[in-house]
């Protein structure tokens, strides 16, 4: 079983949409999945309430911040959303659950500046330092023909962490979530283009070890 936590402390970069559709794939893809949420205003739990009963079952995963303890046994994945300024009792049940950490990142100069401070926080952590945690990240809402995508990829070049994808600007995730439903959920030629981008992501979330 891989708990995977989607985390950044800066907001509106798209941890839910990232989170959301994480656990849609492996839902799709006949596996047992569950989707916690450490925020207060519990987003990724409300979309699940919007999820159709015929779509591939996600289940809730309510985290005791206080006793944290890890998913059921049977379990395959599961996949942690957490709030904008993540920090405290919520950063540190989020290390100590977690298998690997996927950290979005929007291409403005306020997203890069806020996550290079907390990728060298979470560089510091003994579970980083000692391999037990890996470290992805995703560059969120990117369109590669603008001056600020070119200022996300210098950036994530220079990090010492490899970096997963780049997904589009799309209404496509905004509509599905309306529903409940991620791109897994509807035909492949409507969302083709982002199913593409998805490859390496999801090749790195499912890798063994």
């Amino acid at each position: 079983m891989t708990v995977i936590v989607v985390a950044n402390p800066k907001g509106g970069v798209g941890k839910s949409t990232l989170s959301t559709n994480l656990a849609g794939f492996f839902a799709a893809s006949g596996e047992w999945v569950a989707l916690a949420d450490l925020d207060r205003q519990l987003s990724s739990h409300a979309w699940l309430e919007l999820r159709p009963a015929a779509m591939p079952p996600i289940e809730e995963w309510q985290v005791d911040l206080n006793a944290p303890v890890k998913p059921p046994r049977g379990l395959e994945h599961a996949v942690i959303d957490t709030p904008a300024g993540l920090h405290g009792n919520r950063f540190d049940v989020a290390l100590e659950l977690a298998d690997r950490v996927i950290v979005p990142l929007q291409p403005s100069m306020f997203d890069i500046l806020a996550t290079q401070h907390f990728l060298e926080r979470l560089a510091k952590e003994k579970a980083v330092r000692k391999g037990s945690i890996e470290i992805g990240v995703v560059g969120m809402r990117v369109d590669a023909r603008t001056r600020s995508a070119d200022q996300l990829h210098r950036f994530v070049e220079g990090l010492k962490l490899p970096v997963l994808g780049f997904l589009r600007d799309t209404q496509n995730y905004v509509q599905l979530a309306a529903h409940g439903l991620t791109l897994w959920d509807v035909a492949q030629s409507r969302v083709e283009k982002d199913l593409e981008q998805w490859g390496p992501i999801i090749e790195w979330a499912n890798k063994k070890g």
